[in-house]
């Protein structure tokens, strides 16, 4: 899948709906044609009216206008009657689609996917421990996507398949799909979430039969072997570290990483305390408490394993 995804995204650069990857796009899909179709027809019918009505009945001299018709049941009733029968039709095309996407059928447990949201990344755990940044899902089996966030409003949005779901702090929303296709797709934040908000982007891998247990057990196995900085590194994209702090002694929402071990750090409360393992590891567990001036105090709790904080610890050594 690495091949796969560092090829470009399928289906970019179009206005169009892209080519549907789920078993369930069709519904949707028909609606919009059809609610495209009726617009299309009655705009340029009412149109039509419009220019031939204004030349019919346009003023001229020694012309005198007739009075207009107070009542005409049968032209009320035509405009009451047809609309309503169209409004009536495409809420029940739509509430059966609608149905069918929120209607989670049985799911296997490696098909169930916890996804967490955070300004400005995606993290997607899989029912074996494995973590990424990436979301990979087997073809011709349903998923099922439990998501949080653990900041402010996301919305989960894969174009291909159709569905988008909101994705709320101290809540757990749901979406799922029946990918049909193989192929790495486009996923987006689509709810404004920060000034980064046009960033927070990701890709979707769909597996072929078979290939999707092959990397779980393969990622398992990488995650397992890793340690030191490689871990840290790991774990600084995963769990969305980069959005807020740079490597480079750029200022984002958090300090840079960039040369800080060792260093002396000026906390909010007026104290000074040095850039070492135990200032890392209460930033990480208590960050509110570890606050500096001139950032926000938004960073959230992570937990990570004593492991994965010595990772971190290395990892930030290692930035010269």
């Amino acid at each position: 899948w690495e091949k796969e995804a560092a090829k470009p995204y399928i289906y970019d650069g179009t206005y169009w709906l892209p080519p549907a990857a789920s078993k369930d796009a069709k519904g949707p899909d028909d609606l919009f044609i059809w609610v495209l179709g009726m617009s299309t027809f009655f705009f340029f019918g009412i149109l039509i009216c419009v220019v031939y009505f204004v030349i019919k009945y346009r003023h001229r001299p020694g012309h005198k206008a007739e009075p207009s018709p107070s009542h005409n049941d049968v032209l009320e009733i035509t405009w009451t009657v047809i609309p309503t029968i169209i409004v009536v039709i495409l809420f029940v095309y739509g509430w059966r689609s609608y149905i069918s996407l929120t209607s989670i059928p049985e799911t296997r447990p490696e098909n169930q996917i916890m996804a967490t949201a955070q300004k400005w990344n995606w993290s997607f755990r899989y029912y074996n421990g494995v973590e990424d940044n990436v979301l990979h899902v087997p073809v011709d089996q349903p998923v099922k996507i439990t998501m949080t966030s653990t900041d402010v409003l996301h919305s989960f949005f894969v174009p291909v398949f159709r569905v988008k779901q909101d994705v709320v702090p101290r809540r757990f929303t749901y979406v799922w799909f029946w990918p049909t296709k193989t192929g790495v797709y486009r996923l987006y934040c689509t709810e404004y979430c920060g000034k980064d908000h046009s960033l927070m982007k990701t890709k979707v891998v769909v597996h072929p039969a078979g290939k999707y247990e092959q990397y779980l057990s393969e990622a398992y196995a990488t995650q397992m072997s890793m340690s030191g900085p490689a871990l840290g590194e790991s774990v600084f994209k995963k769990k969305g570290c980069e959005g807020c702090h740079s490597l480079d002694g750029s200022t984002r929402l958090g300090p840079s990483f960039k040369g800080v071990w060792g260093t002396d750090v000026k906390l909010g409360d007026g104290s000074t305390v040095k850039m070492d393992e135990t200032y890392i590891r209460n930033s990480i567990l208590s960050p509110q408490g570890q606050s500096r001036p001139g950032f926000p105090p938004s960073m959230p709790v992570i937990p990570l394993s004593d492991k994965e904080i010595e990772g971190v610890i290395e990892f930030i050594k290692a930035q010269k």
